[in-house]
């Protein structure tokens, strides 16, 4: 259990934040979920607050007594520039300064892979690499990470940025069979963040035991992330509606995957999302 308090979860009522919900009271965390809006089903013993998580006053005043925040709030996918700075930027600011006044010492912060979404794909990759990020959302990342060295190096906080995948309850594509993140392994990778002893200031990829992943699971480990699933259990299937992953496309040859293709951009994500 985190030390001095419950943890502070924002985005509780998002995909990751609904089954970090679910899943760390399972391992002895007591939450205080925050989110815009109402948690429909507030599980046994859990606090609740709606509060926007760009709001300083109320996600400092949400921080008080907490013994960790877990920020994962903000706009999951690519968006407009306005957007994306207030939801994403401000708000990974707003995460780190309301633990520094609270006084809470452990923050998490849901990265991504779209940090470095431009780099060429290469196996066992590290994450100490430059950034090199894919769109809008990706250059969120890289603040975000930014940030959270600065509030460890000024502030002497714990920060561990978590570079998720593909966090889905199954993979749908030949790119998911290496990148995908399954809902235990989200559980289990949070809750290394949360307990490892003094992480300092930790960038770890957050994926799951993929036989064909392709970033290095070694600073992950070292928090004692112990993945459970593989995507391989998958392949299969997923391969015979597909085909193979093809070497040659941006899908298979970047990080960021289609993310870094030419014609991904606001209107495509926008128009995606119209789709039946």
């Amino acid at each position: 259990m985190s030390a001095g308090g419950p943890v502070l979860l924002t985005g509780a009522a998002g995909y990751i934040g609904t089954l970090l919900r679910e899943g760390l009271p399972e391992r002895g965390h007591a939450l205080r979920s925050l989110d815009v809006v109402e948690i429909a089903e507030p599980r046994p013993g859990e606090e609740h607050l709606v509060a926007d998580a760009t709001d300083l006053d109320a996600v400092t005043a949400a921080a008080q007594g907490a013994g960790a925040l877990v920020h994962m709030a903000g706009i999951a996918t690519e968006s407009s520039w306005d957007a994306i700075r207030h939801a994403n930027i401000e708000g990974t600011y707003v995460a780190l300064e309301a633990a520094r006044r609270a006084g809470v010492r452990r923050v998490v912060l849901a990265s991504s892979n779209h940090a470095t979404g431009m780099s060429p794909r290469v196996e066992n990759a590290q994450t100490d690499a430059q950034p090199r990020p894919d769109t809008y959302y990706g250059v969120s990342k890289v603040t975000m990470e930014a940030l959270g060295s600065l509030y460890v190096d000024r502030y002497d906080l714990d920060v561990v940025c978590l570079r998720i995948g593909s966090a889905l309850p199954e993979p749908r594509t030949p790119r998911h069979l290496s990148t995908w993140l399954s809902p235990g392994d989200t559980v289990g990778l949070v809750d290394a963040a949360l307990t490892a002893p003094s992480p300092g200031f930790a960038v770890v990829w957050g994926i799951s035991a993929n036989t064909r992943g392709w970033w290095d699971l070694t600073s992950a480990r070292a928090l004692g992330y112990e993945p459970a699933d593989d995507a391989e259990a998958f392949a299969a299937a997923i391969t015979a509606a597909h085909g193979e992953p093809t070497p040659g496309t941006v899908e298979f040859d970047r990080v960021g995957g289609e993310y870094a293709g030419p014609d991904f951009a606001v209107d495509t994500v926008a128009a995606r999302a119209q789709q039946p």
